[in-house]
Parts: C-alpha cells; sequence; structure tokens
C-alpha cells in the first residue's frame, strides 16, 4: 500500500476515529485503525464490538491495500506532522510516514485479525443535521453515567412518522426534545434506546453537511444497531438492550405558579452562591412577586445571597435543586428567558424556553431536594 494524502485530511480523519477507539481494548487490535487504499480514495475504520466509525479521504494512491496501525499514536503523530503531504509506504511489517523533514516509522498490526466492520442498516430517514445535533447536546445533559443502570446511560429515539422525540433520564432530572425529519417510510414507527456518549459524538462530528441520515434495522441483519452518515464519514452503534422508564406522565398538566427568569442572570447567580455550597448541597430559591432570591451554604461553612428579578406568578414558593443540574438545564434551554413551571416545593420543576433561539419542543424536569427541617 502506498499513497500520498493532505495531512489536514489525514490528521482530521484519523482523530475523529480514533475518538471511538477504547481506552483499553479487550485485543489488541480493537486500539487500532484500519487503512484501505481502493480506486483513489482511503478508508479510515475503526471498530470494538459495539461502535464503528469510518471517514472517506482523497488521495493519491499508487499501491492499493489495507493496513492496520495503532489509531491513537497514529493520531498524535497526523496532528504533529508539518503542514505538507503526507506520504504512506507500508515496507513488509512496517509502515513509513513522510511529511517533509519528518519522518516515521511503526509496527503494522495483524490485518487478518481485525474483526468485519458491520454493514450500515436500511435507511430511515434524515434530518437537519444543526437541529439534531443542538437536540442531542439538550438531552443527553439528563443521561445517567452508572453503568450498572445501563437503561439510564441511553438516549430514548422515538419516531412518530414525520417527527423525532429525544428523551433521557438519570431519576434527578429529565429531558425531552422533539423535532422534525424526514422518514423514508410515512407510516415509521420506531422506539430504541441508544448510548448517549455515542449518540453525543456522532452529532456533534457528523455536521459538516446539511443532513444526517439515520439507518435503523427493522428485522435481520443489522438489528440492535443504529447508524449515522454524514458527507464522507458514517459511524454505527449498538443499541442499548434495557427498558427505558415510563416518563411521559411525569410531566403535570397543571401549574400552581410559575416564573418568567431571564437565563444568563440566573446562571450567573446560582454559579456564584453555589461556590460556598459542599458538592450535593443544594441552592435554595424563594420565589415572590418580582423576586428570586437564591441562598446557599450556612453558618458554619460559609453563606451566600442573591437576588434575581423575575415575573413570578402565584403563591410564594421556597424550593431547593442541585446546582450542578440547574445550571445545566438552564444552559440547554437555549433561551434569553427561560420559564420555570411549579405545582409544590416537593414535585418535580419544569424549565422551558420563552423566547431567544430557544424551542417550545424542549422540556427539562428537574426534581427538587428536601431541605433540612
Amino acid at each position: 500500500m502506498k499513497f500520498r494524502v493532505e495531512r489536514d485530511a489525514l490528521s482530521d480523519a484519523v482523530a475523529w476515529t480514533a475518538r471511538s477507539l477504547p481506552a483499553r481494548p479487550a485485543v489488541p487490535v480493537l486500539g487500532g485503525v484500519l487503512l484501505e487504499v481502493t480506486d483513489g480514495a482511503l478508508t479510515v475504520s475503526g471498530f470494538d464490538y459495539e461502535v464503528s466509525t469510518q471517514v472517506e479521504v482523497e488521495v493519491q494512491a499508487s499501491v492499493a491495500g489495507r493496513a492496520l496501525v495503532s489509531g491513537r499514536l497514529l493520531a498524535e503523530i497526523s496532528r504533529a506532522l508539518p503542514p505538507h503531504p503526507v506520504e504512506f509506504a507500508v515496507d513488509g511489517p512496517k509502515v513509513t510516514i513522510s511529511c517533509g523533514s519528518a519522518r516515521f516509522t511503526l509496527p503494522l498490526m495483524p490485518v487478518e485479525d481485525y474483526p468485519t466492520l458491520p454493514t450500515m442498516p436500511t435507511t430511515a430517514g434524515v434530518v437537519e443535521s444543526s437541529v439534531f445535533a443542538q437536540a442531542v447536546s439538550q438531552v443527553a445533559v439528563a443521561a445517567g453515567r452508572d453503568d450498572t443502570l445501563p437503561m439510564l446511560t441511553g438516549v430514548r429515539l422515538e419516531i412518530e412518522g414525520d417527527r423525532l422525540r429525544l428523551a433521557a433520564t438519570d431519576r434527578y432530572r429529565l429531558a425531552v426534545r422533539e423535532l422534525p425529519w424526514k422518514p423514508e417510510q410515512d407510516e415509521l414507527d420506531a422506539q430504541v434506546l441508544i448510548p448517549a456518549r455515542t449518540l453525543s459524538e456522532s452529532a456533534k462530528t457528523l455536521t459538516t453537511g446539511p443532513e444526517i441520515t439515520l439507518a435503523l434495522a427493522s428485522g435481520g441483519a443489522g438489528e440492535g444497531m443504529i447508524g449515522f452518515a454524514g458527507p464522507a464519514r458514517r459511524a454505527t452503534t449498538r443499541l442499548l438492550d434495557a427498558e427505558f422508564p415510563k416518563y411521559r406522565s411525569l410531566f403535570p398538566s397543571e401549574w400552581s405558579a410559575t416564573a418568567d427568569i431571564p437565563v444568563s442572570a440566573l446562571l450567573e447567580a446560582v454559579k456564584r452562591v453555589a461556590l460556598v455550597a459542599d458538592r450535593g448541597t443544594p441552592v435554595r430559591l424563594d420565589f415572590s412577586d418580582g423576586v428570586l432570591a437564591l441562598t446557599a451554604g450556612g453558618d458554619d461553612e460559609g453563606r451566600a445571597e442573591e437576588q434575581v428579578e423575575v415575573a413570578f406568578s402565584g403563591d410564594p414558593l421556597t424550593i431547593a435543586f442541585n446546582p450542578a443540574f440547574l445550571q445545566d438545564g438552564l444552559t440547554a434551554v437555549h433561551a434569553g428567558i427561560a420559564r420555570m413551571s411549579f405545582t409544590t416545593s416537593s414535585k418535580p420543576s419544569v424549565i422551558t424556553a420563552v423566547d431567544g433561539d430557544g424551542t417550545v419542543d424542549f422540556r427539562y424536569l428537574i426534581m427538587p431536594v428536601r431541605l433540612p427541617g
């Protein structure tokens, strides 16, 4: 195998593929990236039996072939190369990488031991890439990180005709976003659970084109797998085989109080008062007509207080939240003014957008923290 490629194109392709490789692969070959040259194109692939990634790059190829090299090492080398075209040449058990005056020789890994990459499932439809990336970022923040509860570490994707719904929860907050898309079949209906980390990476890095293609098997080959594709890039991941909590009934249908709050002012206030709060200690919010008073800490460890102007309707209310969870919800709402809706101080509150570039299709439910006494 022998080819010549632009440094930036190679660096981007290898970095994107290597990002999904396992830090501690079960077998050494799974830490490699597969380089395949055919018909003037280089395909860089990675696979760990759960997630696969592939990206195509135009090259000047003189000899076709396949080679397997350490993914993380190749990513570091390609990122550090000088700004000149890169030449690859396989010579026996080694590959030589030349760029300007720099030259590296790397050992090849046994390509015959590398697993066969999964094929892309059947195309289900396409969605606007920027909208999908925003929706995933809004929802994935609420996904759990405890691998002993796999049903909470994923994002539930629900397909109902021309609408997608994304939902994630860690039991303490719940984020839900709806968005339009273009399905291949008008009456398509499906529900799957996707690992949140993989979905976030795919949505964030496949935005080079206007649309992302979603591929989902309806049976047979590719069952239990979802695929994402953008210009010259594609990724697949195994779905989580777990039952997502029934979440729709958690959203109250009526409210006893609402507060319209300037997002940036509240975010800054929460960050400041939380400085005196120990890990896991809540921030207290006292709502009254026109004013929100925030309090954190106590007499022993330090105390912070601040006020923010709000448009509040309802009886005065005192409620407390985990400050990190509250900040996540306010950041995800993408609005200048957010509305917090309440039933009682002991039941969940919901944050939605009021203006700005926020969307009424996003809801963030957050559980309150019980105050002492």
